[in-house]
């Protein structure tokens, strides 16, 4: 498919906001200056994501969800957040 959906992107926002909500419940103790900085740059790419789609940009608004999945990808993989889901994370 080439093309950037609104389905597709109410799939990624559905799959990016519900990973969001996991890994706030699962901090690991110690690293919660780290996830609140990770936190804080998922939440940021999100509302990114939604002024984009607002404006019928998709391609921007798809690439800013990347983004924020990225951030939480990178806080599972850093032992920030403990997460066992691999449907909605890159887990070891």
């Amino acid at each position: 498919m080439k093309t950037i959906t609104k389905q597709k992107l109410s799939k990624y926002f559905n799959l990016t906001s519900k990973a969001l909500k996991q890994v706030k419940k699962n901090i690991i103790k110690g690293k919660e200056n780290y996830a609140k900085e990770i936190i804080e740059m998922v939440e940021n790419y999100l509302s990114d994501a939604k002024y984009f789609k607002k404006k019928q940009d998709f391609v921007n608004a798809f690439a800013a969800l990347n983004y924020a999945h990225g951030w939480l990808d990178s806080g599972v993989r850093l032992d920030i957040f403990k997460v066992k889901d691999n449907k909605l994370f890159t887990v070891k």
